[in-house]
């Protein structure tokens, strides 16, 4: 795992956009109600990661685990030997539409939402080059070198990861379009226009998904800042600004009441010293 380690810590560095995330830390991170809203990849490469509330999963250095869309999991992210390192990989709908996803053999796999496994030689390799292309690949080519991680990963025997993913839900559609505007308001019309549906439909679909339109509005804005808190040095004032609110103030008392901590606290936790 040190080549990986080494080899990420040298990309991010690039200070560029990349088909990937790393969340660091130095002390502990205790983060409740953290929204999952694609199949998401995370490797830890330094440190542990517990997941869960009542029955927690843990996960060390050289592990993996696959997370389902979640409205909001318990993450405590915990330093060993001096940091707190993870991959991160997101990945869309459209980079499990080569695998028969909804085949008779992966519905008949117990659904869950989490799949842990072992980074063994050949997933690391896999993950490295992954890391590495990205510096020159184009970004049009981003999705083959996600789906081969994925097709890896089955020919592994890690088949379970492609029964955590959904259909297209309305609410990650809408998700997506609240942060293509930027969080700017938008009116049910222009929603029911991108989508192509009407508004009975539209909320009736949000219901039966437990969610509705200022819930998903909230939660993209404030993941969007754990994520800026998580990954950049941006000042917290600029940071509520990206995320569309009017005042450092009300982002800090919206962030604590989802996530249980403030950004400044959370901050903290990747400072040394």
């Amino acid at each position: 795992m040190i080549n990986l380690l080494t080899t990420v810590k040298n990309t991010i560095n690039e200070n560029r956009v990349l088909p990937f995330s790393v969340y660091t830390s130095v002390k502990e991170q205790k983060l409740l109600n953290v929204p999952i809203v694609k199949p998401l990849l995370i490797i830890v490469l330094s440190g542990d990661k517990e997941i869960g509330k009542d029955k927690k999963v843990v996960c060390h250095s050289g592990d993996f685990i696959f997370l389902s869309d979640s409205s909001g999991i318990n993450i405590r992210n915990i330093p060993k030997d001096q940091e707190y390192f993870a991959l991160l990989i997101e990945f869309d709908q459209q980079d499990f539409d080569a695998f028969q996803v909804n085949s008779p053999q992966v519905n008949a796999i117990n659904k869950q939402h989490y799949y842990v496994g072992k980074t063994t030689p050949v997933l690391e390799q896999c993950l490295q080059q992954f890391v590495e292309s990205s510096l020159w690949a184009p970004e049009q080519l981003w999705p083959l070198r996600k789906r081969e991680i994925i097709e890896l990963l089955c020919l592994m025997g890690h088949k379970e990861i492609l029964s955590m993913v959904g259909n297209s839900k309305v609410g990650r559609r809408l998700n997506d379009m609240f942060y293509e505007q930027d969080f700017h308001e938008l009116s049910i019309e222009f929603i029911c226009n991108q989508l192509a549906m009407s508004e009975s439909t539209l909320r009736r679909k949000l219901k039966s998904e437990g969610t509705s339109v200022q819930k998903i509005k909230d939660q993209a804005k404030l993941g969007l800042g754990l994520h800026l808190l998580q990954t950049t040095r941006h000042s917290i004032g600029l940071i509520a600004e990206q995320c569309g609110y009017q005042s450092q103030s009300r982002f800090a008392d919206r962030f604590k009441g989802r996530f249980g901590l403030t950004p400044s606290e959370l901050r903290k936790t990747k400072m040394a010293g």
